[in-house]
């Protein structure tokens, strides 16, 4: 029988998808794309009842899910079947037993095709066929279109994805290794420098790096590369490099002449191969206007500072555009851009760095570069502290690439330096108020200072907006317009955009307005006469909206972000959210506002401050007050919503009554918690500062309080410990102790984040004697227990004894069973540390008793975790086993892919010790599949693990480390980042301790 399937093709390589030919099918909501995905993986086998319910919902399963499950599978036969009910249809899925299983093609899984490929290509290699292999390599890589299995929840995705990871980073490396053996060594260093970035402690592509820089004469900096691996594996694991890498670079220092390999006869057909796959290639420029005018002698000198040919540059070329405000900087730069963009083929970066932002928001060097290494696809825990190795990573990043970059709005010199190119062929263009004259002298940025538009150009920009004919038919009219506005763009479309709106109108009553409004915009003048003129402008299209419309414009000039949302806007003027949409849409018609992205609104600098001039003439005192109270009150209580799934088992910090007509946003799920929080993080940074200064210093501390989960799961420690700091001045000045005490614990949390522990124990002591003087015995626990575990993280091994005890005896008096257990687990962590075995049996059992009573499964998998360690190191294997197992179940239950990742290390170490090796290699296999899948630092030991299973077992088991754990957190998990582990000084195994759920961790 023909089977309909054959021309049914599937990709997980990316996000789940499936074609009938040229025609993309609806594979339906995620759960279904997730039976799918199970069928499929399954390769032709059958998979059972159970087994696909366990795929797609685990232990969480729905009251109805046998026949939820039976629906996905109807629906998605229906989908599969496009000729179902014909006489030669055949069933893709059909049913086997009390499951199903799909048939296809192997041929038309996408993961198939890739692994016959590069199992190919590892033959062809095998047999001296290196372009044939490198070939194969490339084509098997371009099969991926992005993260495996993109979108689809469940169990069996999250392992799957783990596990495919982990391969196509195999295949990649094995791809690299080839090109720099067939002489493509200055092909790939751009790739092998971006991948090194993003996996510093894996040696073998900095073995590869350093090979392809020495071959491509540039012997300084292999050695360089070396120096920052070498300092790397030893901050991070305490180690020094491998014996390969440091061969490597031994015969580096000594010039190896068998280093560079002989020229090969056959010249490599390389014009056949595919394109190298390249690191994340952003492309991020605003939109060009699409009736841009005029500037024709400005364009004319921007273009020649680019070659002519096409070429890329030599060096990194600088164009600095300057002007005043309202001159048509962004939109020249803009425009440019975009006219050049496919000279840069690896990417377009943007950035608004705020220079001149009115409420002094701005953008900081770190912030801009950290920006630009997520947009260029670093992870967040693998961009280092401090700017100066922010600043190499981001220039790394950029070397032997073509890369656009714009930063608009540059305030001065020193916030632009860090953010240039060090390589050439890139190019950037700056825009400012101000000359930079920094840049020019000191970098040889070409200036380029934009003045008011000629009177033809002015004429020009009417014209493309209003018709040449309208203009024509009232020469005098139009001309006065252009006088009017001073040839200044901004204030042309403004006016222009009026005008549109009403056609009827004759443009000499436009131009009546406009001679008939008064004013200027002083704190603008700058001397050239033209400012009078803009704030005619400006005041003319505020008369001419409709009173809440002209309310709201005047009332966002109180407010301090770089942007605002529609629900934002809504808080701020006490609006339903449904009418404050409406407004917003005739601000924006109006083109006094900008809604730059959906649903996001800015206000250019100029109308900010005439909206700020307008809400100070025209609002009374109490009425700006309770404005601003209303937005801060808004971020403070969405923010609160967000923290009860990102937190919930933390004490609720009390936020007072909500103001009258403010509504904050309500969320459904632990990922549109986070997702809020990530968009609108530099506006509750900035909400933060603009309480303290604004008289609500109680919103200033209570705001870092509710955002500590968001800071901590995303590891934003700059921002956590800015606004932490701005929260416990504003309380201090305020004389609010308790704000103080709260103050000074989440200071001490973004301390210890960033490994300042000293600080962070400083600050802990204060917080204890605050609590102590209100009385607070909770709060003076929570104090206590943390500088018990930061002694721990130490190594002060009696100290966190000490204050661990301490923290018990507080947690008992006032009778939390959760956190008692979770401190039972943390003493017996460091009770095993000290060798003190049965003291660290007797807590670790006590507190599972506890843990299991009141549900805390996240901090039972660690402690029993810790319990296998102390009868390992007891030499009772079979016990060790046992809560191995049990732990690894318990980390699956919940999704603790990090915390499974360790145990099974640990039971790998069991296994090794018992002269087990294959059960130990396959247990690292796994461990390093789940550490490979979220950059964990611990993959690099793991391989080393795999490395020396030959060797001899140690007699001593490694010391054992828990994960830091602070609370049980909604399903799916965030995998802790940087923030959340360290390396034990005696062996470097994952340090971290079981924390209470109330206080802040790192």
């Amino acid at each position: 029988m023909k089977s309909s399937t054959n021309s049914v093709r599937f990709s997980v390589l990316g996000p789940i998808r499936a074609w009938h030919g040229e025609r993309e099918l609806d594979l339906g909501s995620p759960q279904q794309r997730a039976v799918l995905v199970a069928l499929l993986l399954r390769r032709g086998r059958p998979a059972t009842l159970d087994e696909l319910l366990d795929a797609v919902w685990g232990e969480n399963q729905p009251a109805a899910a046998v026949s939820v499950l039976r629906t996905y599978v109807s629906r998605l036969r229906k989908v599969l079947e496009p000729e179902r009910g014909t006489a030669d249809s055949a069933q893709p899925v059909v049913s086997v037993g009390s499951g199903y299983l799909i048939r296809f093609q192997e041929d038309a899984l996408d993961l198939a095709v890739f692994e016959q490929r590069v199992a190919e290509a590892r033959k062809l290699r095998a047999n001296g066929e290196l372009s044939d292999a490198a070939g194969l390599l490339h084509t098997a890589l371009d099969t991926w279109q992005g993260r495996a299995l993109a979108g689809v929840p469940g169990p069996l995705a999250e392992s799957e994805r783990s596990w495919l990871s982990e391969e196509r980073l195999t295949a990649l490396e094995l791809r690299l290794d080839i090109d720099v053996e067939l002489g493509r060594h200055e092909e790939v260093i751009s790739e092998l420098t971006s991948l090194a970035g993003r996996h510093p402690l894996r040696e073998q592509q900095c073995q590869l790096l350093m090979l392809a820089l020495y071959r491509s004469g540039r012997q300084a900096e292999a050695l360089s590369v070396y120096r920052r691996t070498r300092r790397s594996l030893r901050a991070e694991l305490g180690v020094e490099p491998g014996a390969a890498l440091q061969e490597m670079h031994e015969r580096i220092l000594a010039a190896d002449v068998s280093l560079v390999p002989p020229r090969r006869p056959e010249a490599p057909q390389e014009s056949a191969s595919p394109a190298l796959r390249q690191p994340a290639r952003p492309a991020q420029l605003p939109a060009d206007l699409a009736n841009f005018a005029g500037r024709h002698t400005d364009l004319d000198r921007a273009r020649a500072l680019l070659p002519k040919d096409g070429r890329p540059p030599a060096t990194v070329v600088i164009s600095a555009i300057g002007g005043m405000a309202g001159i048509g900087k962004t939109t020249l730069a803009v425009h440019w851009a975009h006219e050049i963009a496919d000279r840069f083929p690896d990417g377009q970066l943007y950035l608004n760095l705020r220079g001149f932002h009115p409420t002094g928001s701005v953008m900081t060097p770190d912030e801009a570069i950290r920006i630009f290494l997520d947009a260029l696809g670093v992870p967040p825990m693998q961009i280092p502290t401090g700017l100066a190795a922010q600043t190499a990573l981001y220039r790394s990043m950029l070397v032997h690439r073509r890369v656009l970059v714009l930063l608009d709005n540059a305030r001065d010199t020193e916030q632009v330096r860090p953010l240039l190119p060090a390589a050439p062929g890139c190019v950037v263009i700056v825009t400012s108020r101000n000359q930079l004259t920094g840049l020019v002298a000191g970098e040889g940025a070409h200036p380029l200072t934009l003045h008011q538009l000629s009177p033809a150009e002015a004429y020009e920009l009417l014209a493309r907006r209003l018709s040449t004919e309208r203009l024509a038919a009232e020469p005098q009219a139009a001309a006065e317009i252009i006088a009017r506005c001073a040839r200044l763009p901004l204030a042309l479309a403004i006016v222009a955009a009026h005008a549109a709106a009403y056609p009827a109108f004759p443009l000499s009553a436009i131009a009546g307005e406009l001679r008939d409004s008064n004013g200027s915009l002083d704190a603008f003048a700058g001397g050239d006469g033209i400012s009078t003129d803009v704030r005619a402008v400006f005041s003319w299209s505020y008369k001419a909206l409709s009173a809440p419309a002209a309310r709201l414009f005047r009332l966002l000039g109180l407010h301090s972000g770089p942007d605002i949302s529609a629900p934002a806007a809504a808080g701020l003027a006490g609006l339903p959210p449904r009418e404050t949409r409406t407004l917003l849409v005739e601000l924006t018609r109006a083109h006094l506002l900008t809604e730059h992205f959906p649903g996001r609104y800015a206000l250019h600098d100029l109308l900010r401050v005439y909206a700020a001039e307008r809400v100070s003439a025209e609002e009374a005192p109490q009425e700006r007050h309770r404005a601003v109270e209303r937005l801060l009150s808004w971020y403070l209580h969405t923010a609160d919503a967000a923290y009860t799934h990102i937190t919930p088992r933390r004490r609720r910090i009390p936020l007072g009554p909500l103001p009258d007509s403010c509504r904050p946003l309500e969320f459904r799920t632990h990922e549109q918690a986070l997702d809020w929080c990530e968009t609108e993080r530099a506006h509750l940074v900035t909400a933060v500062h603009q309480a303290a200064t604004s008289g609500h210093p109680d919103i200033a501390w209570r705001l870092p309080a509710v955002l500590w989960g968001f800071f901590y799961l995303r590891s934003h420690l700059l921002d956590w410990a800015d606004t932490a700091r701005a929260g416990l001045a504003a309380a201090r000045t305020a004389q609010h102790r308790e704000g103080e005490a709260q103050g000074l614990a989440d200071m001490a949390a973004a301390l210890r984040g960033s490994d300042r522990f000293d600080e962070a124990i400083d600050h802990l002591h204060q917080a204890v004697l605050v609590y102590r003087e209100l009385g607070d015995t909770y709060g003076r626990g929570s104090a206590v227990s943390n500088l018990g575990d930061v002694y721990l993280q130490t190594g002060q091994l009696a100290k966190a004894v000490e204050y661990t005890r301490r923290g018990l005896v507080i947690e008992r008096a006032v009778g939390t069973a959760w956190g008692e257990g979770i401190l039972l687990s943390n003493l017996g962590d460091a009770y095993q540390r000290l060798g003190r075995f049965d003291d660290a049996v007797d807590c670790l059992e006590q507190s599972l008793t506890i843990l299991r009573d009141n549900g805390n499964r996240w901090v039972e998998g660690i402690t029993l975790d810790v319990l296998g360690t102390v009868h390992h190191k007891l030499g009772r294997r079979v016990e060790a086993v046992e809560c191995y197992h049990q732990a690894l179940k318990t980390h699956r239950d919940i999704g603790n892919r990090w915390g499974e990742g360790h145990t099974l290390v640990h039971l790998g170490d069991v296994h090794l010790a018992a002269d087990e090796p294959e059960d130990a290699r396959v247990s690292w296999r796994k461990a390093l599949a789940l550490f490979a899948d979220f950059n964990h630092p611990d993959a690099e030991r793991v391989r080393e693990r795999l490395g020396r299973l030959g060797a001899e077992p140690a007699d001593e088991p490694a010391h054992h480390a828990t994960p830091a754990i602070d609370l049980p957190r909604p399903q799916p998990v965030v995998a802790p980042e940087r923030a959340t582990t360290g390396v034990h000084p005696d062996n470097g195994s994952q340090v971290g301790t079981v924390q209470r759920p109330d206080q802040p961790a790192s």
